[in-house]
């Protein structure tokens, strides 16, 4: 197992936020964690990161415990990240932006932005462009490619269909969906279950803290409470 959280709790100050929470995500699997707002979703994303520790509990990354790891540790063991709102470098141009997400790896290499440039055809086009100028759309692109720049084993998904037009959103899980095809881990947090559970394995959902549904995501979206809270049906 990729990567797997067991019986996490975590507190903000005396407020238990994430109570027993436990998941996985397998090598090349695309898992979603769902849930609406105050859910835990984003405490969650960030107990896995190293930003939050956990008071109890264990988040184990291939084979080692890396609880007491720090975040840049755990980015340099391959997790990546495309945060909610993209939160790019906006007075430097995409290329430059791209560049950022490999570091670790000395600014890239050809094959590198190869790949980023399949997936993002618009992005070579653009890339001399400032990020601040680009639409949400286009912003959320170079968010994908910054992250994908590092050869991630796992990449984290904050919110990725946030502030985007539906038309957008649709493409948007397109792309991650090929990206996944391509043999990354994905972990989708989102509000939006219904897109997220087309295109993912297994599915999570969180509830004031706690994990109250999980499956494969074909069940999921049969699950006549889920469509009710979510799917709106």
């Amino acid at each position: 197992m990729l990567l797997r959280l067991e019986n996490i709790d975590t507190y903000y100050g005396q407020i238990h936020i994430l109570q027993g929470v436990s998941l996985e995500v397998g090598e090349g699997e695309l898992v979603c964690l769902l849930g609406g707002n105050a859910s835990g979703k984003s405490t969650t994303l960030k107990t896995i990161l190293g930003i939050v520790k956990p008071r109890r509990g264990s988040v184990r990354f291939g084979d080692e415990d890396v609880v007491e790891r720090s975040t840049s540790y755990r980015i340099g063991k391959g997790m990546a990240i495309v945060p909610e709102n993209r939160r790019l470098f906006a007075p430097m141009t995409v290329q430059e932006n791209l560049e950022m997400g490999a570091y670790l790896t000395s600014g890239g290499a050809k094959e590198d932005f190869d790949r980023v440039f399949t997936l993002f055809p618009l992005l070579h086009e653009r890339r001399k462009q400032l990020a601040g100028t680009l639409s949400g759309g286009e912003q959320q692109m170079v968010a994908m490619g910054r992250a994908l720049m590092s050869r991630p084993k796992l990449l984290l998904m904050d919110e990725p269909s946030m502030g985007l037009a539906p038309i957008l959103v649709e493409r948007n899980f397109e792309i991650i969906k090929e990206v996944h095809e391509s043999g990354v881990a994905i972990l989708v947090v989102e509000q939006n279950a219904n897109v997220s559970l087309s295109i993912a394995d297994r599915g999570y959902v969180l509830q004031t803290g706690r994990v109250v549904l999980s499956g494969p995501a074909a069940s999921l979206i049969e699950n006549e409470d889920l469509r009710k809270a979510y799917l709106g049906r």
